[in-house]
């Protein structure tokens, strides 16, 4: 099982104290995973998930990936960049609800790294991958398809090492992520070993995670040869109230919480869910008397988008006759 580098193993730990004082709890409890700052792109979990899944693909001498996401995909951007970082084209098949959006956010990235996109409808993503795929082989681009959010046995395996490096951080924490398809949380329970020390909030970006999810673990412990986690697979469904990537004012809050406190950015889709979903577990006396790590798996460029603009206020225009 080979690998590429992209700087994504051993990211820091820091220490949450601001954060913790504010919420009730007490110095040295709350910590943050910096997974923020892998070394691909503008950081965050993908990296992790990258470094296996590229290199299977130059293994198989592959020369063009190809992935889905929605329009705002931190997925697609960060696998765009670990095409070029890697000597490869990227196809992506976004999908959007409405009109095509405007350059912003991620889209600005796809555009950089020269991704080649095809739109379709949220329903039809998966269809339209394995067509892509098809067409781009039949015109001998050798691709190489990727699953969404790079979830599946061989990404989640980036996971597995974050974990390990956790246990040696932080040893016997609690760890505290952002499920989307759920490759992160998959990876840190077979790393952990332990269902009951993973709390993952669903951020309502695919349905059926039961459906899924045990089966990556499953196969991602066969896959590295670890013991199969004990207890069971669960996700805190809190959170994920509202439709994928829309506003909530419980993220808003905690994303304003986390910046002022430790000058720390969420991502309102991702990570803003997650730290809202914790403040919430924390406020109700919801988690156990054990270190907290709260993963930062990235994902800033979605903030930089219209649909948050109501969050944000401008300073007035200077007055020069002021």
């Amino acid at each position: 099982m080979g690998e590429v580098d992209f700087q994504a193993r051993n990211t820091p730990i820091q220490r949450a104290d601001s954060l913790a004082t504010a919420l009730g709890m007490p110095e040295g409890q709350l910590w943050i995973k910096r997974d923020d700052r892998t070394g691909l792109n503008s950081g965050g979990n993908k990296a992790r998930k990258l470094e296996y899944l590229v290199a299977d693909a130059l293994e198989q001498g592959c020369k063009t990936l190809v992935t889905t996401g929605a329009a705002q995909s931190n997925h697609v951007s960060a696998t765009a960049a670990a095409a070029r970082a890697s000597g490869m084209t990227c196809v992506a098949v976004l999908s959007t609800l409405g009109a095509q959006h405007e350059a912003e956010g991620n889209l600005v990235l796809d555009d950089l790294f020269d991704v080649e996109v095809v739109w379709t409808a949220p329903d039809r993503r998966q269809s339209v991958l394995a067509e892509t795929v098809a067409q781009l082989a039949d015109q001998g681009r050798s691709p190489y398809s990727i699953p969404l959010g790079g979830t599946n046995a061989l990404g989640a395996v980036g996971y597995v090492n974050a974990a390990d490096e956790l246990e040696h951080q932080v040893p016997g924490c609690l760890a505290v992520c952002a499920v989307g398809t759920g490759g992160t949380q998959a990876g840190l329970t077979v790393g952990l070993a332990d269902h009951e020390r993973i709390r993952g909030f669903d951020v309502a970006a695919v349905p059926a995670l039961e459906d899924t999810v045990p089966a990556v673990i499953r196969d991602c412990a066969r896959l590295v040869d670890r013991p199969q986690p004990a207890g069971n697979w669960s996700v805190d469904r809190s959170q994920a109230k509202e439709p994928y990537g829309k506003p909530t004012e419980a993220a808003h809050e905690a994303i304003r919480l986390t910046a002022q406190t430790l000058g720390l950015v969420l991502d309102p889709v991702y990570t803003g869910r997650a730290m809202a979903g914790l403040i919430s577990a924390i406020r109700q006396k919801a988690l156990p008397d054990a270190p907290i790590v709260f993963v930062h798996t990235g994902g800033m460029p979605a903030l930089f988008t219209h649909t948050y603009r109501s969050w944000f206020q401008v300073p007035p225009e200077f007055d020069p006759g002021a």
